[in-house]
């Protein structure tokens, strides 16, 4: 398989830009990060929220207009589509449909809508993603510290001719360019984002934490030594990951601990596991998950299943532990990704 390209800042024209008006629909994590990049990089961005939106006045206050949906696609050359996954197939019918103009761009930050087709854009205009591979406050502190997070673009639909060096000028206004934008398709973007998060990420990683603690503390430990060993220390060793990959976090802890890595980690991760993970990957393939997903999130559905396994979640032994525990040290309050 030959290797997908990876775009500098050399291959990257953001003059394309000028004399577009960029419309961020959303302004919550990665919606704040890429408007203020935008506007930090001199480009003309405006704001579209659902009246009523909470985050209205706070886009106000950093510096940006804001409109409804509506409004801002109308005025708008690109629109960047920044809002939950399960809401923009009908706010697009419903804002951004009616107020396309030919020569438009279309971008996403995650492929979901556009591969499992509840959203089906017109012939007309350019269809694209840019997709930070970090969440919105890296994506603004790197920026702001003058680098870049890594980036996917993605093409769905060239009506210009230009969609791929549109979404190219778009990623390195971002800060993406610093670092490099690697090409991918909509469809990979959202079979392997999609298993990454529920095979690894966050199903995987979460539940083996939580199992981990619930072992140790059936066996009489400490909840607060098992919270230590199997939940707070994970951050260290995925830091040494992301820094040096797993040679380099096998060199930095002890032998004993590399020892049990290398004879214990294949005991935990059996092939049962994965071809469960197989299963999970042929699930996102076919769209079982995706019409799963909106079903529960629709109006029909009305979040049943998601609340009950939130709620579920929430009460688990470990977080009331890990509240605990959190609270022992001096992290800024003002540093906290959430209050809890």
């Amino acid at each position: 398989m030959a290797q997908a390209k990876i775009y500098y800042q050399e291959d990257c024209n953001p003059s394309l830009l000028e004399g577009q008006k960029i419309a961020i629909i959303g302004y919550g994590s990665q919606g704040h990060a890429h408007a203020l990049n935008l506007k930090d990089s001199g480009f003309d961005v405006i704001i579209g929220l659902y009246e009523g939106s909470k985050s209205w006045k706070r886009a106000e206050e950093q510096g940006l207009q804001v409109f409804t949906a509506a409004e801002a696609a109308k005025q708008a050359d690109i629109i960047m589509i920044l809002i939950n996954d399960e809401l923009q197939a009908s706010m697009y019918k419903k804002d951004i449909a009616p107020n396309l103009k030919e020569g438009d761009m279309l971008m996403f930050a995650h492929g979901f809508n556009i591969h499992f087709q509840q959203i089906i854009p017109p012939a007309n205009v350019d269809v694209t993603m840019i997709a930070p591979k970090a969440p919105g406050h890296t994506v603004r502190s790197e920026y702001q510290a003058g680098k870049g997070t890594p980036m996917l673009v993605a093409v769905e639909q060239d009506a210009t001719g230009k969609a791929l060096d549109r979404a190219l000028a778009y990623g390195a206004a971002i800060g993406g360019a610093r670092a490099g934008i690697l090409e991918t398709t909509f469809r990979t973007e959202t079979e392997t984002d999609l298993f990454g998060e529920q095979a690894v990420l966050c199903g995987g990683l979460v539940k083996l934490m939580q199992t981990g603690y619930e072992v140790l503390t059936e066996a009489g430990y400490d909840p607060r030594n098992a919270y230590f060993e199997c939940i707070h220390e994970m951050k260290l060793i995925v830091d040494l990951i992301y820094e040096s990959g797993f040679a380099g976090m096998r060199y930095s802890v002890s032998n004993t601990a590399e020892y049990g890595d290398y004879v214990t980690g294949p005991k935990i991760i059996t092939e049962d596991t994965k071809n469960a993970m197989r299963k999970v990957l042929a699930d996102i393939q076919d769209g079982t998950f995706a019409k799963d997903f909106l079903l529960d999130m629709s109006s029909a559905g009305g979040k049943a299943h998601f609340n009950a396994l939130r709620r579920k979640g929430a009460e688990h032994p470990s977080e009331i532990v890990g509240k605990q525990i959190r609270s022992l040290y001096s992290w800024s309050e003002n540093d906290k990704l959430i209050n809890n």
